[in-house]
């Protein structure tokens, strides 16, 4: 059995490659053959014969890809042509949308903040309907979340203060996906990190900042290790089953009266902060998971 694990090619730094060769050093202790193969390494065609994809010469077809990207496309182009996908194209796309996101957690009636989704405006739209945002506004109080759709590291989730502020923001996003969402003020720069894996929970981290109301470590913030509640366990383990993925971070927030609510669910969560500090290797039930898949 050999496997590839995909990543972004114009993203290889050495923190986007740090998964990718954790499993590949993990790969070889087990004996199986891991390549690591950026996006662009690859040629992915679609012809009236059918779709094929070309690849360097001398390489081998994998028999499972991981898949350390956002490359949608790339990912359903690996399943159209029967290659298992970890995570597959759908659950990627379902995590890197958080409106889409949010819909299904919500479908799956699991505990998230109260959202809405903003309506869909058209680019260079002359005449934007401030009413209508005005009164999605009046579904909550101030101060509430903006958070597009798409985005990374915490830096396209804004908080609210006041309708100047809002009107403000939405001129200036107006024409991209975003949800408006209630802000859990209890958690006000704290969260929970959980890695699921398959149907387990292998590791949690505790992130704290002081300066900001999130808690992105990108944003500065404080990590330790944490053994997650049971409770906050199967709610990981019940957003990772919403979203489809087999492997990914459960970030989670303090409730008022300390239950956990998800905040999101991210199938490309970097992996360095939970090996420094809780000693857990990821990828080690990560491939245990896709072997006995395979098997």
């Amino acid at each position: 059995m050999n496997g590839w694990v995909i990543y972004n090619g114009h993203l290889a730094t050495d923190a986007f490659l740090q998964f990718p060769k954790q499993i590949m050093k993990t790969g070889n202790k087990k004996d199986i053959e891991i390549k690591l193969v950026a996006n662009n390494q690859l040629c992915y065609k679609a012809t009236k014969n059918g779709v094929f994809l070309e690849h360097m010469e001398g390489w081998e077809l994998p028999s499972f890809v991981i898949f350390h990207d956002k490359d949608i496309a790339l990912a359903r182009q690996l399943e159209l042509l029967d290659i298992p996908v970890y995570n597959s194209a759908q659950s990627v796309e379902l995590c890197d949308n958080k409106v889409i996101m949010y819909q299904h957690l919500a479908k799956n009636q699991l505990n998230i903040p109260k959202t809405i989704v903003a309506p869909k405006i058209f680019s260079n739209t002359n005449t934007i309907n401030w009413e209508t945002f005005l009164k999605l506004a009046e579904e909550f109080s101030y101060p509430f979340i903006i958070k597009e759709g798409f985005g990374s590291f915490g830096e396209q989730v804004y908080l609210i203060q006041n309708e100047k502020e809002y009107i403000a923001k939405l001129k200036t996003i107006y024409d991209r996906p975003f949800v408006i969402q209630e802000f859990v003020e209890s958690s006000y720069g704290r969260d929970i990190r959980i890695f699921v894996v398959g149907d387990e929970v292998v590791a949690g981290l505790k992130r704290s900042s002081d300066a900001d109301f999130r808690a992105n470590v990108y944003l500065g913030s404080n990590v330790e290790g944490y053994v997650p509640t049971l409770i906050e366990k199967e709610l990981a383990v019940s957003a990772a089953k919403a979203v489809d993925a087999t492997y990914c971070g459960v970030d989670l927030l303090f409730g008022e009266n300390g239950e956990p609510i998800i905040c999101e669910v991210n199938t490309n969560a970097h992996v360095a902060n939970i090996l420094k500090h809780t000693g857990v290797n990821v990828a080690e039930p990560i491939l245990e998971h896709i072997l006995a898949t395979n098997m």
